[in-house]
């Protein structure tokens, strides 16, 4: 589970550990680890807490400290995998870690003339350089037997995307990117009896969406009616939203699924696999607020 810190990593993880998998936890925060490489949001969450979450939902949760971005980090990685479990069934790419990069609302459509190259530059470095590098070092131990799982977490389906401008020409970059990786990446793992699928959540209730609103998984939906004092009222979208297990569920029924080659290349949304596979989140609903896109 490469990005298992927090948001849809984690939660993806979490229920890989549901479902009684090992699942190797990676990201750059760790809680005795290299401080150097900790994540631009320098936030509390680290991959220990996610690998501790796995195992006590069923599953075998390692946690190792990775700097996706770092050749070299990835290439250990994928020698400590090899010498540890010989293969892996499923890879997740959902390093991500450049949400503050993006800026807020009022800087959002800033023209790319004046947006800050710099950050531009390190957006599409965290979304799409961080993939590759993972790719490349990890599919080996994926496609050395038939039936690996590629999992892309990306925003926004490819229909969605290709309508819609996202927020700044790097952004939208971005996320167009994630999704054509699972495309390209698919059609090279087919001849090898792989599968590679793109999936976005809905409006994630991550920890960072939670602390904007002031509340937790258990009272989210006091957000929506503006009772928390000191913080911003949730739009009404927010009714929709879905807890990051949710996103996990829906990958983990897919990957116990033995004909989801049929998935091969595509672009879905949690809430789509959810509805195939009878999926719900952890307060038994089944939302998909891309449908409404």
């Amino acid at each position: 589970m490469a990005g298992a810190t927090r948001g849809a990593g984690r939660g993806i993880a979490a229920a890989l550990g549901e479902a009684g998998a090992t699942v190797v936890c990676t990201g750059r925060s760790s809680r005795g680890g290299n401080i150097a490489i900790r994540s631009d949001y320098d936030r509390g969450e680290t991959i220990e807490e996610t690998a501790e979450m796995v195992s006590g939902l069923g599953g075998a949760g390692v946690a190792i400290q990775v700097d996706h971005l770092d050749p070299d980090q990835v290439r250990r990685l994928a020698d400590r995998l090899r010498a540890d479990h010989g293969h892996i069934d499923i890879l997740v790419n959902d390093i991500w870690g450049a949400e503050q990069l993006k800026g807020p609302p009022p800087t959002w459509n800033t023209p790319i003339w004046e947006h800050d190259l710099d950050t531009g530059l390190r957006i599409l470095r965290l979304a799409i350089d961080t993939h590759l590098i993972t790719s490349h070092h990890l599919l080996p131990l994926l496609v050395d037997r038939p039936g690996g799982l590629l999992v892309e977490i990306t925003d926004g389906t490819t229909s969605f995307n290709a309508d819609n401008y996202r927020i700044s020409v790097y952004y939208d970059l971005a996320k167009v990117a994630v999704n054509r990786l699972a495309f390209s990446q698919g059609h090279e793992l087919a001849e090898r009896g792989g599968t590679a699928i793109a999936v976005t959540p809905g409006w994630l209730r991550s920890e960072m969406m939670l602390d904007a609103f002031g509340v937790t998984e258990s009272t989210w939906r006091n957000a929506l009616d503006g009772s928390v004092d000191g913080h911003p009222q949730a739009p009404p979208g927010f009714a929709g939203s879905e807890s990051p297990r949710y996103v996990g569920r829906s990958i983990a029924a897919l990957a116990a699924d033995p004909d989801r080659g049929r998935w091969n290349q595509g672009s879905v949304t949690a809430g789509e696999l959810a509805r195939e596979y009878g999926v719900t989140d952890l307060d038994g609903t089944r939302p998909d607020s891309w449908s409404d896109e």
